[in-house]
């Protein structure tokens, strides 16, 4: 099944200042996030961001923070973005197939907004080198479970040229760019 841009929607989840430095390879991750970030921008795909008790955990990370400050922010405290409901009517409202999740951590809110969003009828796309844990099994075990329970997994280079379709799109040159 092909993601196309027209039909799709961005969610960050929890990228916080006080949980991000225990993630495993955040170096990477964030490089990683950002780029995802700018690709999807470049395709004009919207995108809600979520954040998990801002007062214990802070806000999302500066890095990113720069790039979805103008976006609708969530804050929660159900793990799953879909258990809080303004973030679930916000999905629904965007009234798109595929829903393209990123964030931490993968084995806790990151599983259970993709189970949910299964659940909902929607489709979701885990960015799996946009997700991370503290610890690699964690991380490996939540996307063995999401791709057996029907997400569709990916990677943000894979996923900004799918989107992009053909090397003649407007946008193939500025992905090109941004992914070298």
């Amino acid at each position: 099944m092909k993601i196309k841009v027209e039909d799709t929607l961005f969610c960050l989840v929890d990228v916080q200042e006080r949980l991000f430095p225990h993630m495993l390879n955040k170096e990477v991750l964030e490089r990683n996030l950002v780029t995802l970030i700018k690709g999807l921008r470049i395709h004009e795909v919207p995108f809600i961001v979520n954040e998990q008790y801002k007062k214990g955990i802070g806000e999302t990370i500066p890095a990113l923070r720069e790039l979805v400050d103008s976006d609708p922010h969530f804050e929660k405290t159900t793990f799953s973005c879909c258990a809080n409901e303004p973030t679930l009517e916000a999905i629904k409202k965007a009234n798109k197939k595929f829903v393209i999740v990123a964030g931490i951590e993968a084995h806790v809110c990151v599983l259970q907004t993709c189970l949910d969003l299964l659940e909902e009828g929607f489709q979701p796309v885990l960015v799996t080198d946009c997700v991370s844990s503290r610890v690699q099994y964690s991380t490996t075990m939540a996307i063995e479970r999401l791709i057996q329970a029907g997400v569709i997994p990916t990677t943000y280079e894979s996923l900004l040229f799918e989107l992009t379709i053909n090397s003649k799109s407007p946008n193939f040159k500025a992905i090109s760019a941004l992914v070298k």
